[in-house]
């Protein structure tokens, strides 16, 4: 456990989470990539680079879908949005797990979203191409729901209202559009809370010699 994963400590400047920034990266050059080679609103092309179709997943056995299509986005609204929500609050997330548990934590909620989306679709057979971090974006808030929680309420600038608040409103905004995986932000969001309680260990309290250096 470092110094910036306790909550009492108050740092002068946060290190930087490189692993979040990582893959804020990965996710923006993908896209630019899919943009030059074909349209990423084009659903048969972004099928043949590494989207989510049940399907192919099942029969096909292309596995792999559930990882890549993590970091495909339809358009630039989608990647733009995603990657905003991931910039605000990835950093803190990162601090607070680790890096390696924090890259983890990340991959694991989003191939776990997919696998969800993916059950739910497959008692109506309506199976639909997909893609997008949101899954694991919604892992994100949700672990972080849980580690302010039992920081009663606080970890760094943000507080439990904020995460409630957004994690409310997110699923409200994807249960009244068309085109929404919600089954995948539901899930995303559970799987992180879960992880989070996994992964996550509360600092102790610093006591008070070692607050005044005594």
């Amino acid at each position: 456990m470092n110094q910036y994963q306790n909550p009492y400590y108050v740092p002068t400047r946060r290190p930087r989470a490189w692993v979040n920034g990582t893959l804020i990266v990965l996710n923006i050059l993908y896209f630019l990539y899919l943009e030059l080679a074909g349209s990423s609103e084009d659903g048969y092309f972004m099928l043949q680079h590494g989207a989510m179709y049940g399907p192919f997943v099942l029969e096909g056995h292309e596995y792999y879908r559930l990882l890549t299509s993590m970091f495909m986005h339809f358009g630039i609204d989608h990647i733009v949005n995603n990657m905003l929500v991931l910039f605000v609050l990835g950093d803190n997330l990162e601090r607070a797990l680790g890096k390696v548990k924090y890259l983890l934590f990340y991959l694991i909620c989003g191939v776990g979203a997919n696998v969800i989306s993916m059950l739910c679709e497959i008692p109506v057979g309506d199976w639909a191409v997909s893609a997008g971090a949101s899954g694991a974006i919604f892992g994100v808030v949700g672990g972080l729901i849980y580690v302010v929680a039992v920081n009663k309420g606080r970890l760094e600038d943000l507080n439990s209202r904020q995460l409630l608040v957004m994690a409310a409103f997110s699923l409200y905004l994807g249960f009244t559009s068309t085109g929404v995986d919600n089954a995948a932000h539901v899930g995303g969001l559970v799987i992180g809370m879960i992880l989070a309680a996994l992964f996550y260990r509360k600092p102790k309290r610093p006591c008070r010699a070692a607050i005044w250096d005594v």
